[in-house]
């Protein structure tokens, strides 16, 4: 992050297996990338795998949404922005854009509620304080910025009215 955007944290390249029958990168592989992307985050906080093997806590997703803009196919590179967009003393709400990183358009969003566990006892836990405090600091510097539009969006087949 500049001080003025999102994270960016993470790239990669669109692998040839991840492509369909389609000739584009297949959905479960841009929930792989994203998951990637959510891995960044977690080590940027200080809640990522270091931090899982010396606690005993971690990160679990409860809820996530993937809105598709435009595919991508092998060989494409891919770079990821992401936002905080809300945190308690458990959980923390983010998003993921994923962008070409060559031609710079969006390709998909990815919007996460994930939970921190005490893996011992596969309960819910309090995040703790070292983490909170990045967390905060990170939440005031992306709460200046525009929510982005994948933001809360909800599956339905009813149009809204303009």
């Amino acid at each position: 992050m500049d001080g003025n955007g999102p994270l960016t944290l993470h790239e990669e390249t669109v692998r040839p297996e991840w492509l369909d029958y389609n000739g584009h990168m297949n959905l479960a592989y841009y929930v792989l990338a994203f998951d990637h992307a959510s891995d960044r985050l977690f080590d940027h906080v200080g809640l990522g795998a270091a931090y899982m093997r010396a606690t005993r806590g971690s990160l679990f997703v409860l809820e996530t949404h993937v809105v598709y803009h435009r595919e991508l196919v092998g060989g494409d590179p891919m770079r990821f922005s992401t936002y905080l967009l809300g945190r308690d003393a458990k959980r923390l709400h983010f998003l993921h854009h994923m962008h070409h990183a060559r031609e710079g358009y969006l390709a998909a969003a990815n919007e996460i509620m994930a939970l921190h566990v005490n893996l011992d006892t596969r309960r819910a836990a309090p995040i703790p304080a070292d983490a909170m405090a990045r967390l905060k600091t990170l939440q005031a510097a992306h709460d200046r910025l525009p929510r982005p539009a994948e933001a809360g969006r909800a599956i339905s087949l009813e149009r809204k009215s303009k």
